[in-house]
């Protein structure tokens, strides 16, 4: 199974989030996928605590269940899945993506000048292979030339969206820094 990153988490959380307040049933092995297994432990001695309470203090009537504390095991659920929420940091997650793609960049880049020079290539080749690795994977071009430029409407939305963003965090990316 692949490993969700806190991005997904966040957003899994939130939609799990909604499913409960909305009254839906969330499937254990979803949770277990995004809870942490301090946070699963939580739900259960958040729950055992409320039964706990439930045979010392016997309440009939809504009024006097809301006046003892007690909650849903839902409403258990929710609790602990809004500190998960509060727990993660958007922000500190999307600049960590950022980084773990720049690692990744810059590693394709040199092992495949330093392959390609170990090769006999010249420097200009093996800056051009390297490149075409770069692109074979999906990232930027260190050279800074455009490739794909014929993008689709949502790739373009998307890469809009991306810069706003980085505009509005004030994140800096290694090309940027180039410009200045």
């Amino acid at each position: 199974m692949p490993k969700v990153d806190d991005i997904q988490k966040i957003q899994k959380l939130n939609q799990q989030l909604a499913d409960l307040k909305s009254g839906n049933e969330v499937e254990a092995r979803k949770m277990k996928a995004v809870l942490s297994t301090a946070q699963q432990k939580a739900i259960k001695d958040k729950w055992n605590a409320q039964l706990k309470l439930r045979d010392e203090v016997k309440a009939r009537t809504k009024e006097q269940q809301q006046a003892a504390g007690y909650k849903s095991k839902r409403e258990v659920q929710i609790e602990v899945y809004e500190e998960a929420i509060n727990d993660l940091n958007p922000i500190k997650a999307f600049e960590q993506k950022l980084l773990d793609l720049e690692v990744r960049q810059m590693r394709i880049y040199m092992d495949s000048i330093s392959e390609a020079l170990k090769e006999g290539k010249t420097n200009e080749q093996a800056k051009s292979i390297a490149n075409n690795n770069l692109i074979r994977a999906g990232l930027a071009r260190m050279d800074r030339q455009r490739v794909n430029q014929h993008l689709n409407k949502r790739d373009k939305e998307v890469f809009e969206l991306e810069e706003q963003l980085k505009k509005q965090l004030g994140i800096k990316d290694i090309h940027d820094e180039d410009e200045t």
